[in-house]
């Protein structure tokens, strides 16, 4: 993208906040949503508490702490004034006894602290809220150390640091029906959404790993998120639309995928760069049966996409044309323009309990396209179904069963062809990774649970050889078992 327009990031972000002025105190009148993803609720098998970055807080372990859960009593009055916050702790111990790379357990944890500000309360500024999210991560990644795969086995696993997530301001316009945010922002809170998936502990159930990997530093998703604008307009009748024009490049690490040295360049999440090729990200739902005493079950359907104004690597030649396989290769690749797809999402409810609002079977399934050749992962599809209730007695358990498929692109798979030919040496050729997961997460009381996993990795980095394999074969398929514990105050 031109410079022009790349820095036409900075001067919509400034026109956004003059654009909003102070309003009267009256009530706002706009719903309260209660789907992951800021959505009105679809699945009645949204879990207890989700490590997903689309996930909303749920309830809190306080009232199960008597007189230790609030001791001065501060967070009534404090809501009072329009200051709340909460706190998210998740730890989890994670194994592959077979399969990857090497086996060996890890344990890895995050502290997450929000802090919403409702600015009506606070100085009379209708429909005006500042919120800011920071995590603080412990712990070694199972993935990158020891199973090798690309879709990653824990949605917390980062490589150690305390950060800024996220810190932005939205003022809601016209009754609710226009809502704009600006500031540091994440996509994978809002786009590319399913609830029901928000239950599973694998990273691509959040943030699919079709954008994960496609996009600079893994686009802005956890753990980094970017400066942003985003506008959502909800006319009614189920419908909503918004899009989101984000700095492309939230580390400045200039290449995509989920890579370390991304994290590292931006230790602390406060680069807040907004001179890189932008983002845009795009999407419309239709959300039906979601009013109140609806008898039909409720879903949606969703259909989205994104575009990337950089210029991207190619995965097979270099800039003079030559395979990157080719000894005479200048080893850089050729320029690409852009990064681009499409997705869509169906979410739904196929089974309420009789006289429940909240327990039942929901279903979903996502798939995605990206055509463009700079695309390490071209196609990708998940599905799953998960249970709220299922057991007598156990009504706030979840428990659930999905897949998830991502397939390379055919210039990453001939990419491998051409180092065979060049080489003359046998290796294996990458094609697609595909992860199984099983999850069932136990409420001991509310806003406290641990959730029992177990994940099979069938061609671990989409058939890579193993890097410790002295005869070059592939990474053999991994079986991955986890315990997590989340506390939420």
């Amino acid at each position: 993208m031109s410079r022009p327009v790349s820095g036409a990031l900075s001067a919509v972000l400034v026109a956004t906040v003059l654009a909003c002025p102070p309003a009267s105190a009256e009530p706002t009148g706009r719903p309260v949503f209660e789907g992951a993803g800021g959505d009105p609720r679809v699945s009645v098998a949204q879990p207890e508490s989700t490590s997903q970055a689309s996930g909303g807080y749920v309830r809190s372990i306080e009232p199960s702490l008597g007189p230790f859960g609030d001791p001065l009593g501060l967070r009534p009055l404090l809501k009072q004034q329009g200051i709340e916050y909460s706190l998210t702790y998740i730890a989890d111990l994670l194994g592959n006894p077979f399969g990857g790379i090497r086996q060996d357990a890890i344990v890895e944890d995050r502290l997450n602290l929000r802090l919403n500000l409702d600015l009506q309360r606070l100085a009379g500024w209708e429909g005006a809220t500042i919120h800011a999210n920071a995590y603080f991560i412990h712990g070694t990644g199972l993935s990158r150390y020891y199973v090798g795969n690309l879709l990653t086995t824990s949605v917390i696993e980062a490589l150690p640091s305390s950060r800024l997530y996220v810190l932005w301001f939205d003022q809601q316009l016209f009754d609710g029906k226009l809502g704009l945010r600006i500031g540091q922002q994440a996509a994978d809170t809002e786009f590319f959404v399913s609830q029901t998936a928000t239950l599973f502990v694998n990273a691509t159930f959040g943030w699919p790993a079709i954008t994960g990997l496609d996009l600079p530093s893994g686009g802005p998703a956890y753990p980094l998120a970017a400066p942003a604008i985003r506008a959502k307009y909800v006319p009614g009748n189920g419908f909503s639309l918004q899009a989101g024009l984000y700095d492309g490049d939230p580390a400045g690490a200039n290449r995509p995928g989920d890579d370390p040295e991304a994290q590292r360049l931006d230790r602390t999440g406060t680069n807040f760069r907004t001179r890189d090729p932008a983002l845009i990200v795009a999407e419309a739902t239709y959300a039906f049966n979601t009013e109140q005493g609806a008898k039909a079950l409720p879903g949606d359907i969703t259909l989205g996409g994104w575009q990337h104004f950089g210029r991207f690597e190619s995965l097979r030649f270099d800039n003079t044309g030559l395979s990157l396989a080719d000894p005479n290769s200048t080893g850089i690749g050729r320029r690409l323009r852009g990064n681009a797809g499409i997705y869509a999402i169906y979410d739904q409810t196929l089974y309420r309990e009789p006289g429940k609002d909240d327990e039942g079977l929901g279903f979903f399934v996502r798939a995605a396209w990206s055509p463009t050749r700079s695309s390490l992962v071209s196609a990708y599809v998940d599905t799953g179904l998960a249970y709220k209730g299922l057991f007598d007695g156990r009504d706030d358990d979840t428990v659930g069963i999905s897949l998830a498929h991502a397939r390379l692109s055919d210039d990453a798979r001939r990419a491998d062809s051409d180092t065979i030919v060049v080489t003359g040496m046998p290796m294996p050729r990458r094609r697609s990774e595909t992860v199984i997961e099983a999850t069932y997460q136990a409420v001991v009381v509310p806003g406290f649970t641990v959730q029992p996993d177990v994940q099979l990795i069938l061609h671990p980095g989409g058939g890579i050889a193993n890097p410790r394999d002295p005869e070059g074969r592939r990474v053999r398929n991994a079986g991955v078992l986890g315990l997590r514990a989340t506390v939420q105050y």
